[in-house]
């Protein structure tokens, strides 16, 4: 998936253009090599956010051929989209491209007839239009970003970034995706099943609620046995009350979370160490090496081994092949 094609339209805000630009756009070959081939493909004349014009933007012909299409957003979800969009969306989805969308986006996917059947999402202000228009899909509006079939749908802006990073991750794994991270000063990695930030009654805790102190400390102690009660007590809370917050702020529940950050650490040790199995087991918290399995097998859809064979950095040739 080395090209990248990102669908301007006139009028569609900066700020959805501004994450696929960022991660996609900017020759990141130190990271990963190669890293992607990128062009923002629309009209001449597109101004995005009001004001900033494209500079030579390439036709949609780039986009139809391009191994990932992302449409960020659209311009008015109450309108009909661009009808050419719309069928070169169409025509890279059926010559096997991956199609992503940010927030709006979805609308464009929609009426493309991409996601009739699958579940998608849209930010939760547009999700219930996004139902009724297209009853066909099966709109989540409570996920950040998600993933059906080769059809990858996210929310608001900042979760454009989310699924930007997790397409990295997918293609390039987690160490290159969470140094990415780091370079954009942003969260590593947000699982897409994370509560979108509806407004909704929260209980109120008097300021802070803690979660902001404790999931660091956490996950600088993924290798000890932590359990809801070490929590509870480090975040000076109930274990009900911390549950609640848990779910709130992280959209799962504290032990759930604890293993998908596990997991990330799995990840990151089997891309940039040798360690075996059953150290990185003992690194992660996981105890032994059968329990990571199972649980990685069933998070990431492959074996430990398996996924170092694919993220791990090939080993430096031999120096005899070297000096021919």
């Amino acid at each position: 998936m080395t090209s990248v094609a990102l669908a301007v339209t006139e009028g569609i805000p900066l700020i959805e253009v501004a994450a696929p630009c960022e991660v996609f756009g900017v020759d990141r070959s130190d990271l990963a090599d190669p890293w992607y081939d990128f062009a923002v493909c629309g009209p001449d004349d597109a101004r995005v956010g009001g004001w900033f014009k494209v500079d030579g933007p390439a036709g949609l012909d780039v986009l139809v051929a391009a191994d990932t299409v992302i449409v960020p957003a659209c311009r008015n979800v109450h309108e009909s989209q661009p009808a050419d969009l719309v069928d070169a969306v169409r025509a890279a989805h059926e010559r096997g491209a991956r199609v992503v969308s940010i927030c709006s986006g979805a609308f464009v996917l929609a009426a493309a007839g991409l996601l009739d059947g699958r579940r998608a999402t849209a930010h939760w202000l547009h999700a219930d239009l996004l139902a009724q228009r297209y009853p066909r899909v099966r709109v989540d509006p409570e996920v950040l970003y998600l993933e059906d079939d080769g059809i990858f749908t996210s929310a608001g802006k900042a979760a454009g970034m989310d699924l930007c990073l997790h397409i990295v991750r997918l293609d390039h794994g987690a160490a290159v995706a969470n140094a990415l991270a780091r370079r954009l000063v942003v969260a590593p990695h947000r699982t897409g099943g994370q509560a979108q930030f509806i407004p909704t009654p929260l209980p109120s805790v008097g300021g802070n609620h803690g979660l902001a102190e404790l999931l660091p400390w956490a996950i600088a102690r993924l290798e000890q046995p932590l359990t809801v009660g070490d929590l509870a007590r480090r975040a000076n809370m109930s274990s009900r009350t911390l549950a609640r917050h848990f779910n709130a702020v992280t959209g799962a529940a504290p032990l759930q979370w604890l293993l998908t950050q596990r997991i990330h650490r799995a990840q990151e040790l089997l891309e940039t160490t040798n360690d075996s199995v059953e150290e990185i087991a003992a690194r992660t918290g996981m105890g032994t090496a059968t329990t990571l399995r199972r649980h990685f097998s069933r998070s990431v859809g492959v074996p430990p081994d398996t996924y170092r064979r694919t993220f791990a950095p090939e080993p430096p040739a031999p120096a005899d092949l070297l000096a021919d």
